[in-house]
């Protein structure tokens, strides 16, 4: 049974049996050329966690690392689509966010969007699964990596501290928008500090009240305030927290249409949402997407990718 509240387009496959997939994947791979439609047929059609059933039926009847041996075999995006699905989910966003960080330059889309979108739980889990991974605390290399309050704002939501309750305290929530106002809009100059005791910390319900009460005394959206007190990666950071807060369909709907819209395709940002969400929230991701833009994400996805990446894509999606 898929779990109450599960909005994704993957669901369990029926009748699944992880020996005879880990045996179809081993034949699509085997001699010269590889299957590409049974291994988006398998694939994109199981939940993780039948994932690593095959993963471990694989391994037993292969003496293989099934990861290992996909790897060898695919290339490019499509790979990398793969390789994202066949990862429980705090380990595939441990790896992108460790990813974002190695060598010259840093992705700072993909701290931003897995640390702003993440429960606590999801983000101590991460913490966790990274340290294991690769050895170093993922706040020291985030640390290391980036700087100013930028920095400062990943580092809270790093420490998972957000009240997660459902209350809300009235006189505080005209307190906390008041003082946002006088922070920024009121001001010469903005204190962001303000903004992130505010946002990284209330809890959602109660950050809602913040926001109408911001719209009464300022005349704006707290959206506004930020884009116009605010620049770079610091302005995204915030303007992703409060987003998120508001609808997480939302914001990936946003940012997928903004992968694809234009001139090329963000790729990374594309396959992440895709792989991460297909499971949680995709039918209300594309429900967003059709609403804010008009034509649907299926179609979206179809006119900017092309061959097997683009298969697989539209299989996660499920249809127009």
């Amino acid at each position: 049974m898929a779990a109450i509240g599960n909005r994704g387009t993957v669901t369990e496959a029926a009748g699944f049996n992880a020996e005879a997939d880990a045996q179809k994947l081993r034949d699509a791979m085997k001699g010269v050329g590889t299957n590409e439609a049974t291994i988006i047929e398998v694939l994109a059609h199981r939940t993780i966690a039948q994932r690593q059933r095959i993963k471990e039926a694989f391994k037993q009847t292969v003496g293989k690392d099934l990861a290992d041996e996909l790897s060898g075999e695919l290339s490019g995006n499509f790979s990398s689509v793969v390789l994202g699905l066949l990862m429980l989910a705090p380990v595939y966003d441990a790896y992108e966010l460790r990813n974002a960080m190695k060598g010259a330059g840093t992705e700072e889309a993909c701290l931003i969007d897995i640390l702003a979108s993440r429960s606590n739980a999801e983000i101590k889990t991460i913490c966790e699964v990274y340290k294991k991974e690769y050895g170093k605390t993922l706040e020291d290399d985030v640390s290391g990596d980036t700087s100013g309050m930028f920095r400062r704002v990943l580092v809270s939501l790093l420490t998972a501290g957000r009240d997660e309750s459902n209350t809300v305290n009235e006189a505080q929530a005209v307190q906390d928008a008041k003082e946002i106002y006088e922070a920024g809009e009121a001001r010469w100059g903005t204190d962001e500090v303000k903004f992130l005791t505010v946002l990284c910390v209330r809890n959602q319900k109660h950050l809602l009240r913040v926001f109408e009460e911001y719209k009464k005394i300022s005349g704006r959206d707290i959206e506004d305030s930020i884009k116009r007190e605010m620049s770079g990666s610091l302005e995204d950071a915030f303007l992703a927290i409060v987003k998120c807060l508001r609808s997480r369909p939302t914001f990936f709907a946003e940012r997928l249409y903004k992968s694809m819209k234009g001139l090329g395709t963000t790729d990374s940002v594309l396959i992440r949402i895709m792989v991460s969400r297909a499971e949680i929230d995709m039918l209300d991701i594309k429900a967003q997407f059709l609403k804010m833009y008009g034509k649907t994400l299926y179609s979206f996805i179809k006119g900017d990718t092309s061959g097997d990446y683009r298969k697989i894509l539209l299989e996660l999606c499920g249809g127009e």
